[in-house]
């Protein structure tokens, strides 16, 4: 039972239900109590802000509740990192090699260099081989490619790579079948213009996937909802497929005589450019998403392969001609490319592993689109 008041005393305000604290009174209005200070909380744990409930008092408006600051669940990372390993970025780098390589090789047969023919398609079919290792090691067993094979789906990033890689191998595979089989059957027999026919044809297929290769991992990369890997995802497949034609270049330079690899020379140049030039772009115009690509291991990688790209085409535009200079250019340049696949593949999962790189930009966003008024 609760102690009577004396006379004329007013009753104190009832307590929260909630809290159990009485509330606070607004200064300019005494008999108007303010409700206690609280911070609501969205489903996933993120702080959000409050419903700022605002009081218009002799035209002056005056905030209730105030802001909270934007942050993640006690810091926790609020995308899950991409479980991928040393596999992927190997992956990346060696199927770049091998898409360039098949370029290569398709342009050599066509203006008669048969020795560069020859090396970069060696080469397209050495760095394929590696590539799909790569991909089955991360998979776990053959048979998860396989099944990838069973289905098309356009909207899949990897269901199409995963038909990209297949049908580049195909046509690359075939080719250097028929140009190893060519010089050992008899000449102008039915058999040999079939080996010369069908080396014509795969060549040409080769070629025709050589760009997808090269860019398609990019997108497969930034169709996730990893922070910094989505952000780039206008400017990433330029980085790739110019890292991608730079590596194929200086690896031709290495296996093949100088005399012949003029044509190598031109596309290790060209390729360095458009890494270099998209690599500015894109730094340029990501946002704080883009942090990770300039700080830490990652960070040091990405540097690193900017100045190989930039020396190596410096070399090869110098002394390119000869071979010793050559050879070193070509390898800066496949050093290089190496750099920017892992480097970027690290960048992605480090943005993942802070809360930050996910939340802020949705802040951003939020802010940038307004408040939303119901109807």
């Amino acid at each position: 039972m609760s102690t009577p008041l004396p006379p004329n005393q007013p009753a104190p305000p009832p307590t929260s239900p909630l809290t159990g604290e009485q509330p606070t009174r607004d200064q300019s209005s005494p008999d108007t109590p303010v409700p206690p200070t609280s911070v609501a909380r969205s489903t996933s744990g993120v702080a959000s802000e409050g419903d700022g409930r605002r009081r218009r008092r002799g035209g002056a408006e005056r905030m209730m509740v105030p802001d909270v600051e934007f942050a993640s669940y006690y810091g926790r990372q609020v995308v899950k990192p991409a479980p991928w390993k040393a596999e992927i970025p190997t992956y990346l780098y060696t199927g770049g090699l091998a898409a360039g390589s098949g370029l290569i090789a398709a342009g050599a047969q066509l203006v008669g260099l048969r020795s560069l023919q020859r090396n970069a398609r060696l080469t397209a079919l050495a760095a394929l081989g590696v590539s799909t290792g790569a991909l089955i090691a991360d998979l776990g067993k053959p048979s998860r490619f396989v099944n990838m094979l069973r289905t098309v789906k356009l909207t899949s990033p990897m269901s199409v790579g995963s038909w990209i890689l297949a049908g580049f191998g195909g046509f690359t595979g075939a080719a250097a079948v028929a140009e190893i089989a060519g010089p050992l059957l008899p000449k102008g027999s039915s058999l040999a213009k079939v080996a010369a026919f069908t080396e014509v044809g795969a060549n040409l297929g080769s070629a025709a996937f050589s760009a997808p290769l090269a860019a398609y991992t990019a997108v497969l990369l930034s169709d996730t909802a990893t922070p910094t890997w989505h952000a780039v995802y206008k400017e990433l497949p330029f980085v790739f497929t110019g890292s991608a034609l730079m590596a194929a270049g200086g690896a031709a330079m290495v296996t093949t005589s100088a005399r012949q690899a003029k044509p190598a020379r031109r596309a290790a140049v060209v390729g360095a450019a458009l890494e270099l030039a998209a690599t500015e772009v894109m730094h340029r115009s990501v946002g704080i998403e883009g942090e990770p690509l300039r700080q830490g291991r990652q960070g040091r990688m990405l540097e690193a392969s900017r100045w190989l790209a930039l020396g190596g085409a410096a070399v090869t535009l110098v002394g390119g001609r000869w071979r010793p200079a050559a050879v070193l250019a070509g390898l800066a340049l496949n050093v290089g490319s190496a750099l920017t696949r892992f480097g970027v593949f690290e960048a992605g999962v480090a943005s993942a592993k802070d809360p930050k790189y996910t939340i802020v930009p949705q802040r951003q966003r939020l802010d940038e689109r307004g408040p939303t008024r119901l109807t």
